[in-house]
């Protein structure tokens, strides 16, 4: 089986610039290390830096832009919950598959933490249960890692338990880590609303939701679409009904509408990512959105 790593790092290569590369290294660095006083030296500011890492007096005695460097006062631990239930083996948004898609975002955001000197862990399952991989530092860690999530997902027979692998966290998880949850765009419940609370108080919570193909498109298609749940057949004869996919359509944005204000009421970063192609871009709007908040 070919490297995931290597997969992860060629999409990173492919569908990003040198310059959204140092953006988003950039935005994964001011979010999650921490400042200290102890300056430790200057470099020459690049795309994506923070305007107040400037040294202003440095840069006008040279006559280039200088940033502070200040050495972190402790290394982070990135915890990542994928749901590997069923349903993520189904399509997402851009007609391929969610499960790319899930190893690609936590792939980046991996290789971002290795970069960084942060160790990662990994918390996967559905409602069959609930599993933990050991922390790593290294390349090989993250492509075990991630080789479980792709693992997982082909051999899941029992459906997404999205409030399982939360609460899960929150009874076993007490040193305090950067969550990063990476799940589907099924609604959320009054449990989950629960847990997150919870969850939120005891660890920095950012939300990734990966969004589904549509069930009903907006033309005819020769292929038979089904439900990887329930196994459902969409009838052929639905699609390009337009009546239809504005029904769907309209109940898919109520959802998303009620989760992302859950999420802003309790503060939690949220990102969608519908297309492996923008998915890079994608992080790095969710990245900057929470540096620049804490400005």
């Amino acid at each position: 089986m070919p490297s995931l790593i290597t997969q992860v790092k060629s999409k990173l290569f492919i569908h990003s610039s040198r310059k959204s590369l140092h953006a988003l290294d950039g935005a994964y660095a001011s979010l999650l290390h921490g400042r200290s006083l102890d300056f430790e030296d200057l470099r020459k500011y690049e795309y994506g830096d923070q305007v107040r890492d400037i040294d202003w007096r440095a840069t006008a005695r040279l006559g280039t832009p200088l940033v502070k460097r200040h050495r972190a006062q402790r290394m982070h631990t990135v915890m990542f919950v994928v749901d590997t239930g069923r349903s993520m083996s189904a399509l997402a948004r851009d007609e391929r598959s969610k499960k790319e898609l899930a190893i690609l975002a936590a792939g980046v955001l991996g290789v971002l933490a290795l970069r960084h000197g942060d160790d990662f862990t990994l918390v996967y399952g559905d409602s069959a249960g609930v599993r933990r991989r050991a922390p790593g530092r290294s390349e090989g860690a993250l492509e075990h890692a991630l080789r479980t999530v792709d693992r997982a997902i082909d051999d899941s027979t029992a459906p997404s338990d999205r409030d399982a692998l939360l609460s899960y966290v929150t009874r076993t998880i007490s040193r305090r880590m950067i969550v990063v949850v990476i799940t589907d765009e099924a609604p959320i419940t009054p449990e989950t609303e629960r847990v997150l609370r919870r969850l939120r108080v005891q660890h920095d919570v950012l939300w990734l939701t990966l969004r589904d193909a549509e069930p009903v498109l907006d033309h005819t298609t020769g292929t038979i679409r089904s439900d990887v749940d329930s196994m459902w057949e969409v009838p052929d004869f639905v699609q390009g009904d337009l009546d239809i996919v504005r029904e769907l359509t309209a109940q898919t944005e109520a959802d998303a509408v009620r989760l992302a204000e859950v999420l802003k009421r309790m503060e939690i970063s949220h990102g969608v990512l519908a297309d492996q192609d923008d998915a890079v871009s994608q992080l790095l709007q969710l990245l900057n959105r929470r540096s620049h908040a804490r400005l």
